[in-house]
Order: structure tokens, then C-alpha cells, then sequence
């Protein structure tokens, strides 16, 4: 009897941890992400990058630019394997208006924040999102800061 293959422990993929530094995430989208056969087969390997990912709004549709997945070395030589293509992102026509309509705005953008597995389809949560100043990034770190050190003084305290 063959044995089964474990699942992997998280169901994320790759994840956009510049996004969140960057940018103040107003809302976020889940969208279908359309790939070929070889980009499934890195995704399940875990080689996907969202680095400097964002989506683009073309012909009433919804276009994912920038995000990296690196094909395997066991790839079939026959297909042309071109890692940062762009990729078309499924979503439904009112959220796809919603978005362009927001992106239209001053100082709204559109980023991939991750790629992830839901069952047997990829996902990639898309964010709408809005820039942030230096001023912001610096007020973001050291609210980080002091949060680390209030916890640890309260575990501190607790012993």
C-alpha cells in the first residue's frame, strides 16, 4: 500500500511583507489566480516571490505584474518557462470595477499581499492600499518597538 503524502503545514504560499511596510492595507480581495502546469508545480515547491508584485487594470481586467515564480530544474525543455510574466488575476466584474475605480484615486494603488493554497486552486489576495510617508513608516516601527518591550516587561512582571 503506497503511503500518503503529508500536507504541507500552512496553506500559504508566498507572503508580501513589503506591502504591509509600505502601504496602509484599506481593504482586501481574493482572487483566482490563472497559471500554467510548471508554475503550480514551483508554487507546490514553494518558489514564488511577491517582492515587488502589483496589479495592473487593462481592458476591464485584472493583470498581476512583477511577481517572480521560478521554475524547477525538472521543467520539461519544451515549454518556454518565463518567471515574471504577467499573470491575469479572476475576479468578479463589480470587484474588478471597485478596485480601478479606487486605484483612479490619488494615492491609492493595488498590491498582492499572498499567494496561497485554498483546497486544490492557488489564491492571491489582492489589497487595496494606500501609501505611506516616511513619517508613517517611522511611527509604524516604533509603535513595533514599543509593543516588544511591553510584552517584555509583562513577562517580566508575571515571574
Amino acid at each position: 500500500m503506497a503511503k500518503k503524502k503529508k500536507a504541507p503545514s500552512s496553506n500559504t504560499i508566498a507572503l508580501n511583507k513589503k506591502a504591509k511596510h509600505d502601504y496602509f492595507i484599506e481593504e482586501k480581495f481574493e482572487a483566482g489566480l490563472e497559471l500554467q502546469g510548471w508554475e503550480v508545480k514551483s508554487c507546490r515547491e514553494g518558489k514564488a516571490q511577491l517582492t515587488d508584485s502589483y496589479v495592473l487594470f487593462k481592458d476591464g481586467q485584472a493583470w498581476l505584474l512583477g511577481a517572480r515564480i521560478q521554475p524547477l530544474a525538472s521543467a520539461s525543455t519544451h515549454y518556454v518557462t518565463e518567471p515574471d510574466r504577467t499573470r491575469r488575476l479572476l475576479l468578479n466584474r463589480r470587484e474588478i470595477a471597485k478596485l480601478f475605480a479606487a486605484v483612479n484615486q490619488k494615492g491609492y494603488t493595488c498590491v498582492c499581499t499572498a499567494i496561497y493554497w485554498k483546497k486544490h486552486l492557488i489564491k492571491c489576495e489582492v489589497a487595496l492600499a494606500k501609501g505611506k510617508a516616511s513619517h508613517d513608516k517611522r511611527e509604524t516601527e516604533k509603535e513595533r518597538d514599543w509593543n516588544r518591550v511591553k510584552q517584555r516587561v509583562m513577562r517580566t512582571e508575571h515571574r
